[in-house]
């Protein structure tokens, strides 16, 4: 299945139906008077994250929504018929941006099962039997019902994640999800190879796992729309740690990581203050002295320990997802209690 983590939509909510004018008019009864129901309400237009979706691809094709108006009202003082309303699945992690002001959220579904109403259907007109008073008996006055809202929205998905793969291309993010997890990301020998992220479960034991997102490799300027990174520097915004692969074989390892927090820190949404584990990937293909002396370069350039592993090699790994899970668990802790 294709990804897609944003599509714009127009939406419209139902009308409500009108009013009626009637009159009883029965044998053997002098006085009928008016029995003229009121209108239906029109359909709302509401949105719920679900669990079995990860991808807004149907909304490329599906861009128009659109409920009912509510039923008219009728005599014997029959109200309209209540319209159904339309209700659109999308995938947990999906917020709603309005379309004039892209910094507006109007909603997030970071829940499965979240569900918001974003339009109402308008009320239904009132019948003449609602105008009827001691002095007005036989009213002749029904109302339209009210028109609906409509507006265009953007649909934005960013991915449910414990922890989030960073690094720049080729730094072997897509190997090591698919040593670690059920993933089977493409991989090769050319920088981009990931096209967008990918999801998988990591399962530390029977009571320990979590979710990692290989995301997109970042270059100088991805902030601001170089190479793929703008585009997804957002799925990490959910994630409460980021797992730093530097390549270790590449040569400049302090550059790099310097380029890569430089972008995070110019995106913003918090994404440079997240706990972050540093690693030294590729050690398979370094020898012992290169690794003592990137690893020393790295750890002094970033103050924080520096682990080493090889996704290749499985090297190292174990203990690089050991050393996430304590954050994860802190923040799963945090997110219950503000729950």
């Amino acid at each position: 299945m294709k990804f897609l983590d944003q599509a714009k939509i127009y939406c419209r909510s139902g009308d409500g139906g009108d009013g009626v004018i009637a009159f009883r008019r029965e044998r053997f009864i002098e006085f009928g008077g008016p029995d003229g129901g009121n209108g239906g309400r029109g359909g709302n237009v509401e949105f719920v994250a679900v669990e079995n979706l990860n991808t807004l691809i149907d909304f490329r094709y599906s861009q128009h929504f659109r409920a009912r108006k509510g039923g008219n009202g009728s005599g014997s003082d029959c109200t309209g018929a209540g319209a159904s309303d339309v209700v659109i699945s999308v995938p947990v992690g999906t917020q709603l941006i309005d379309d004039d002001d892209r910094e507006l959220v109007l909603a997030d579904l970071d829940r499965p099962g979240k569900r918001i109403t974003l339009l109402r259907g308008g009320d239904g007109g009132h019948g003449n039997a609602h105008f009827k008073t001691s002095t007005n008996r036989a009213p002749r006055r029904a109302d339209k019902g009210w028109p609906g809202e409509e507006r265009w929205v953007w649909l934005r998905l960013k991915l449910i994640a414990d922890a989030g793969l960073v690094g720049m291309p080729n730094a072997g993010k897509s190997t090591l999800l698919s040593v670690v997890s059920a993933a089977r990301p493409k991989i090769a020998d050319y920088p981009f190879t990931t096209l967008h992220p990918q999801l998988g479960v990591v399962r530390l034991s029977d009571t320990q796992e979590f979710v990692l997102a290989d995301i997109p490799g970042l270059i100088e300027g991805a902030h601001e729309g170089a190479g793929l990174g703008d585009r997804f520097l957002g799925h990490v915004e959910r994630c409460a740690v980021l797992l730093h692969l530097i390549d270790g074989a590449a040569g400049n390892v302090v550059r790099a990581w310097r380029t890569i927090r430089q972008e995070l820190a110019e995106y913003g949404g918090g994404l440079a203050d997240k706990p972050e584990i540093l690693v030294l990937n590729k050690c398979d293909a370094m020898t012992p002295r290169e690794i003592s002396s990137r690893r020393a370069a790295l750890q002094k350039a970033s103050g924080q320990p520096v682990a080493v592993m090889s996704g290749v090699s499985h090297e190292g790994v174990s203990a690089v997802l050991s050393s996430l899970w304590p954050i994860i668990q802190e923040a799963r802790a945090v997110a219950r209690v503000l729950a």
